[in-house]
């Protein structure tokens, strides 16, 4: 369940300023700039192109930015990657583990990269991934779910305070991935920032307490997940018959604005739901039984009416002008 209130009192982990990247002639990063706070999920979305791996990296310092400043619990990436990333643990892209070895030999084998972690601690994340069961099997007996686990106890080791992660739920089942955002909310309720990316937008709107939109290289919007979506009209979808007199209706009311279905940023599941005598309206929700109330006293048929929410998907969309995700 989403935070109600990410907390903007918390520290700031991750402080993203200003950061552009320009390779050749063109810039493909511009101007990115957004906070990641202690115990909150941070969503970041990007349709194809739009630049969100390179941000990735460059968070990572596997590639430099050309302006701009990232900072990790106050130290520069750039200026002093070994200080700022040891507060970091990250999977960007697929977890890297071995399959021919046991869960628990592998993330012996990722302790010895880093000073300070004995057996103690190992044991310590494999409770936290909940692989206490299934750490000294092969990884090649492991499910993806798992392997995801694995991968996130491998970034866990040095006791981050910023956890990346690029795609965790790609390949997942819907109950692979339900307990996988449960999972990432602990980890944040136990006060580690989490800076997640993903295509899932109705994913996102379930896990995140607050996103980063980003089109060609620039930020488009950055916030609570409910701000965001509160910039959208909520709609109301009808279906009436006769249609002409039911349309001619509503279009004299000044408190309803009929909608061009051109014009309308609706989810594929409720388009393929629409019938032929359907129309989409923008209006206080709460004239609904004053409306459905003079359609039947004009003896017209209400044979549908719901009303349609806000999505992250709609804002999106909006956004980036139907730009496909990654």
């Amino acid at each position: 369940m989403r935070k109600a209130n990410s907390g903007e009192s918390s520290p700031v982990v991750l402080s993203v300023d200003g950061v552009r990247k320009k390779i050749g002639r063109k810039w493909i990063i511009d101007d990115v700039t957004f906070d990641v706070r202690e115990g909150e999920i941070f969503g970041f979305l990007g349709p194809n192109g739009a630049g969100k791996t390179t941000t990735i990296r460059m968070l990572v310092d596997l590639i430099r930015p050309s302006e701009g400043k990232i900072t990790v619990c106050g130290y520069n990436v750039n200026r002093n990657p070994e200080k700022a990333l040891q507060f970091v643990g990250s999977i960007v892209e697929n977890p890297e583990v071995y399959t021919y070895l046991t869960g628990w030999e592998n993330l012996q084998h990722f302790a010895r990269m880093q000073p300070g972690i004995d057996n103690e601690r190992i044991s310590e994340v494999v409770d936290i991934v909940r692989l206490d069961q299934r750490i000294h099997d092969k990884v090649s007996t492991y499910s993806l779910g798992m392997r995801q686990r694995l991968g996130i106890a491998q970034a866990l080791l040095g006791r981050p305070r910023l956890l990346i992660l690029d795609e965790p739920t790609n390949g997942l089942d819907p109950k692979g991935i339900k307990e996988l955002r449960e999972f990432i909310r602990k980890l944040a309720d136990e006060g580690l920032a989490v800076f997640v990316s993903s295509h899932l937008l109705s994913e996102i709107q379930l896990l995140c307490d607050r996103v980063a939109i980003i089109s060609k290289g620039r930020v488009l919007a950055v916030g609570a997940v409910d701000e965001l979506i509160a910039r959208n009209s909520p709609y109301v979808l009808w279906e009436l018959e006769p249609f002409a007199e039911a349309k001619g209706l509503l279009a004299d009311r000044p408190d309803i604005q009929i909608q061009n279905l051109e014009d309308v940023t609706l989810d594929d599941s409720i388009i393929a739901g629409m019938g032929p005598n359907s129309l989409i309206t923008i209006m206080d929700q709460d004239l609904i039984p004053e409306i459905v109330a003079i359609m039947v006293t004009a003896e017209i048929e209400v044979r549908a009416v719901h009303k349609i929410n806000p999505t992250l998907e709609q804002l999106f969309l909006k956004l980036t002008e139907g730009e496909n995700v990654e």
